[in-house]
């Protein structure tokens, strides 16, 4: 039999260990290895805003399994169909996108705990049960699973507290992109007010319990970022990363 993976990413949030990671949007398992031994603490696997989906982040997520990096996916939406098969495929951390207040967080828990608690369906020959090696899969997997809702809406903002105190979100992350959108400001989260909000955001999220996280190429914005409390932080996308190496 095996042992259940443990989640370091899920463990240093637990402690407010800062983790930085870098936004994947390749759809190409050898850039993936390749990103995974640059000394990210996490990599995340967008399948929103992307070509990737459920079934081409597998061989992503097997192509990094070897390194000391910690995978997260963010599925599309806030689809438990989805969520579950993206769970089923070996992914321990999750970012959900465009929750909106409390009920939509609570939605999100659901989908990753089994019953009674949740609605994940049961399988025993997945990926995450190691095909069946993993001995108390079902009772146990919920520990070491990490769910981020995302917050990206004025809306969103406002509930920053009541999404908080949900039993079972792990952390929130601010989406600065489509906060600006919601603010008025579409293409410039670099506006002075969205960077107010956004760092905002961040202490009160901090205040209610839970890591902060955030997405920035703006550098100021990112050491303001962490000053602020965020924990898991990225300052880069890979697409972006090869453009601007690629421009010199």
């Amino acid at each position: 039999m095996a042992d259940l993976y443990k989640n370091a990413f899920k463990a240093a949030l637990q402690e407010m260990r800062l983790q930085t990671g870098i936004w994947c949007t390749l759809r190409d398992p050898l850039a993936a290895e390749m990103m995974a031994d640059c000394g990210f603490d996490w990599m995340m696997f967008d399948t929103e805003h992307s070509p990737l989906d459920p079934i081409s982040v597998l061989p992503m997520l097997q192509a990094i399994a070897p390194y000391p990096v910690t995978p997260i996916v963010r599925p599309g939406s806030l689809n438990a169909a989805e969520i579950k098969k993206l769970l089923d495929l070996g992914a321990q951390t999750l970012l959900i996108p465009y929750v909106q207040n409390a009920v939509e967080a609570a939605e999100a828990v659901a989908a990753v705990e089994y019953a009674p608690a949740g609605i994940r369906g049961v399988s025993g020959m997945t990926r995450a049960t190691r095909f069946g090696k993993i001995a108390g899969y079902h009772k146990a997997a919920r520990a070491e699973i990490c769910l981020l809702v995302q917050v990206e809406t004025v809306e969103a903002m406002t509930e920053i507290e009541a999404i908080a105190a949900v039993p079972g979100v792990d952390g929130i992350f601010i989406g600065p992109a489509d906060l600006a959108a919601s603010m008025g400001h579409v293409g410039n989260p670099n506006h002075p007010d969205v960077i107010a909000a956004t760092l905002e955001g961040i202490r009160r999220i901090r205040a209610a319990g839970l890591p902060a996280g955030v997405l920035t190429l703006n550098p100021e914005v990112y050491d303001a970022a962490i000053e602020a409390g965020a924990v898991f932080v990225s300052k880069t996308v890979d697409m972006a990363a090869l453009r601007k190496g690629l421009l010199g």
